[in-house]
């Protein structure tokens, strides 16, 4: 069974855009097969600066100090050199509009082994996320629709093609805006963790390619690498999902304490994002250092302008 929530006003205010793709209509609930096979483990897959240090909602930093390895310039890294990617957007509103904010969420108590538990639970942190992104926008003046939600539980397909696919449980489809998440694969795919913090950081990472889609980022990065060789388009897609973790990072930082998130529930986050990193044979989601440096620099700083991942040195983004 599919079923999906489209959510938002029916136009957008980038259709006039090229390259748009006008996003579909009312929702339906549709039967699509029995079964579903187990993945093996959630996929961050999206188809598709640094500010002074101030002290942090979650205590102190694991692993190195983003502070310390980036530039202490509150705009740009230190390092202008060849390996930097240029961002056309860095000048984005959405950098300039400072912190997220205190954000409260308030979810039901999530049962792993009960999919309409966890159903309840993800649209519960779907409609805070909803609230709190939709506010920062407003606030910064860039226009905002809310993604479309397509929970399912058997096969299906999306404008970005097939899923499940192997390894991914959860991904954003930017051409119709929408939130693809597998109720029983992400429960199957994290070995039945019943840490709802890991569960509310998987959104929130995927919800994260949504910010990067309303800011127009996201428009940009398959503009950069519709002619990049492989090697550089490896990168900006590193540099891509690196982001969406820092900005997962700010969404969870700045509900955490309503959510009653405290230290072990951010050293569960960050271990399940190594977890999600590279490993051997792949280079497309950044090492296990810098998913973890960019998520935390995301929980500690709180602010999206902390994010601009496009700007940063090669060695943050491997």
């Amino acid at each position: 069974m599919l079923r999906e929530r489209w959510t938002g006003p029916e136009s957008d205010p980038w259709a006039e855009r090229p390259g748009f793709l006008q996003r579909m209509g009312l929702g339906v609930s549709l039967s699509l097969g029995t079964g579903l096979a187990a993945v093996g483990f959630t996929g961050f897959l999206a188809f598709s600066a640094m500010l002074p240090s101030t002290q942090p909602a979650w205590g102190e930093p694991l692993g190195p100090d983003p502070t310390q390895v980036l530039a202490a310039d509150s705009t740009a890294p230190a390092d202008t050199g060849p390996a930097k990617i240029e961002d056309p957007f860095g000048q984005n509103p959405v950098y300039a509009n400072g912190e997220l904010g205190e954000v409260t969420c308030a979810p039901p108590k999530m049962d792993t082994e009960d999919p309409e538990s966890v159903e309840a639970f993800v649209h519960s942190i779907a409609d805070c996320l909803d609230t709190a992104w939709s506010e920062y926008f407003e606030e910064a003046g860039i226009p905002f629709t809310s993604p479309n939600r397509v929970y399912w539980y058997a096969e299906g397909h999306s404008p970005c093609g097939p899923f499940p696919k192997e390894g991914t449980a959860a991904f954003y489809c930017q051409a119709n805006q929408g939130l693809y998440l597998g109720v029983e694969d992400i429960v199957a795919a994290s070995a039945g963790s019943e840490d709802a913090e890991a569960y509310t950081f998987l959104l929130s990472h995927e919800y994260g390619h949504h910010v990067q889609g309303q800011s127009r980022i996201l428009a940009e990065f398959h503009a950069l690498r519709a002619n990049a060789d492989e090697e550089t388009a490896n990168e900006l897609t590193r540099r891509n999902e690196l982001q969406a973790n820092c900005l997962g990072g700010v969404f969870v930082g700045a509900s955490g304490e309503s959510l009653g998130y405290g230290e072990s529930e951010r050293t569960n986050i960050l271990d399940s994002v190594g977890r999600r990193s590279d490993h051997a044979g792949t280079s497309t989601h950044g090492s296990v250092e810098n998913g973890r440096l960019w998520t935390a620099h995301g929980l500690d700083r709180v602010d999206p302008a902390a994010c601009n991942t496009w700007e940063a040195r090669e060695e943050l983004v491997r």
